[in-house]
């Protein structure tokens, strides 16, 4: 099993286990899955995969900053953060592996 695994890999992994599918299709819905997940938070929404986990948006206010080699107060815009959560099933599966 590989450490990382980047879109590509991920594309090519789940190609080979569709035998009935093409490259093609799979590249498509993959991009198209991605896609909707980017668009949904860009609108601020939330992204429920059941037993795999959430994202969300974290927002943070606009601040008062300092720049640490010259000590000048900088302001910080507000700024949304996204976040995962991950789900419980997830959660076990991983901690099954640590704790083996």
């Amino acid at each position: 099993m590989q450490d990382t695994i980047n879109k590509s890999d991920f594309i090519n992994n789940l190609s080979v286990n569709c035998d009935s599918v093409t490259d093609i299709v799979v590249d498509d819905a993959v991009r198209e899955i991605l896609t909707l997940m980017v668009e949904t938070l860009a609108n601020d929404g939330r992204v429920e995969v059941r037993g795999f986990g959430s994202f969300c948006l974290h927002h943070r206010r606009a601040r008062l900053g300092r720049n640490p080699k010259t000590g000048e107060s900088v302001p910080v815009p507000a700024k949304a953060i996204p976040h995962f959560k991950p789900g419980k099933a997830l959660r076990e599966a991983v901690n099954e592996t640590v704790a083996s």
